[in-house]
């Protein structure tokens, strides 16, 4: 898998329902400027969900995952996800029940320094390494959070097939709750296929 960007088992040739932006930096001398978030152009790129929450978490330590995670129906989530500070492997794993690229992900490097933005849309876990350490990742959410719909995948998950890049002969560093989620083949997924299968990016 390349460390830049990476899919399994790739579909036929379609529009992606995962997207990657990458907004323009205005640079001089001082440092850059950038519109980390435009309707206008996340609309272009096909984005046409309403955000109403950002998050952002810390994590001290390089090797540390989280996820994979997602919100149930009502409060289902898209999510537009980018590093405020150092590097992260960030994923998307489609849950889409009837999808044919169903338990297939997508992984993309996403970074401070180049701005990349990652957009996952409803029916895909999510979830991300960090590369290095004191990771700050920030993402904005088109749902309030909502406990009692909260769930996820396990991260190791044999069927999804994920190679994280931990460093070497180092350990995934997980919470008590991540380490405990259940494997894809006991999901019963309530996220319905909607004609577009996942793609590279």
């Amino acid at each position: 898998m390349s460390s830049e960007s990476a899919a399994r088992r790739s579909p036929p040739q379609r529009i992606n329902v995962v997207t990657l932006l990458k907004p323009r930096r205005f640079g001089d001398a001082r440092g850059w400027f950038t519109e980390t978030y435009s309707e206008a152009a996340a609309a272009a790129a096909g984005i046409t969900v309403r955000f109403v929450q950002d998050n952002q978490s810390y994590s001290a330590q390089a090797g540390t995952i989280r996820g994979l995670h997602f919100q149930r129906p009502p409060h289902a989530q898209a999510k537009l996800v980018r590093c405020l500070r150092g590097s992260v492997m960030d994923y998307a794993v489609d849950v889409r029940r009837g999808s044919p690229t169903y338990g297939h992900y997508i992984a993309t490097r996403l970074t401070a320094e180049g701005g990349e933005q990652l957009f996952i849309p409803e029916g895909f876990a999510h979830g991300f390494l960090t590369l290095e350490p004191d990771v700050e990742v920030a993402y904005k959410v088109s749902d309030i959070y909502a406990p009692q719909c909260d769930g996820g995948i396990a991260w190791n998950d044999p069927e999804i097939g994920i190679d994280w890049p931990l460093p070497p002969g180092a350990e995934a560093i997980l919470s008590d709750k991540d380490r405990v989620l259940p494997q894809l083949s006991a999901f019963d997924s309530p996220f319905a296929y909607d004609g577009q299968p996942l793609l590279p990016l």
